[in-house]
């Protein structure tokens, strides 16, 4: 499951449907790959407004990865020459592969996520988290 999707998921419980706290799930005992693919600077920086940043700030504080700025950068900023006319003709910066290998390459294979409104853990297993709820919290 890659660390993006986790800036679209919310607790599946009826109970949780009006709490803040249900989202963002949180990770525990996660088990984290890398999985190395080719930078895809225009969907890194098309993806950029989408996200709730201080949910992805709080993801990549939990499972230590390294501390993202306290806002989000404008997408004209993944470009070392901002001057550049086409996007395709820029070059990305440090900042557009380390965004890049967190959303995109960073993983997790095992573990759980957890919601903190409920504390009900989903399991992920080889990258899959299990979303389905027992009938009883249906």
């Amino acid at each position: 499951m890659k660390l993006l999707t986790l800036n679209f998921l919310t607790c599946a419980r009826k109970a949780c449907k009006t709490s803040a706290a249900a989202f963002p799930l949180h990770p525990r005992d996660a088990e984290l790959e890398v999985v190395e693919t080719e930078l895809n600077l225009p969907f890194i920086s098309n993806i950029l407004p989408r996200l709730d940043w201080e949910a992805m700030r709080t993801l990549a504080a939990e499972l230590g990865l390294p501390t993202l700025p306290e806002t989000a950068p404008e997408p004209a900023a993944l470009f070392s020459s901002p001057t550049a006319d086409e996007a395709d003709a820029q070059e990305p910066n440090q900042l557009a592969r380390d965004l890049h290998g967190l959303l995109v390459e960073t993983t997790i294979q095992q573990g759980s996520l957890v919601c903190a409104n409920c504390e009900h853990q989903y399991a992920v297993k080889e990258g899959i988290a299990n979303f389905l709820l027992p009938s009883h919290l249906v």
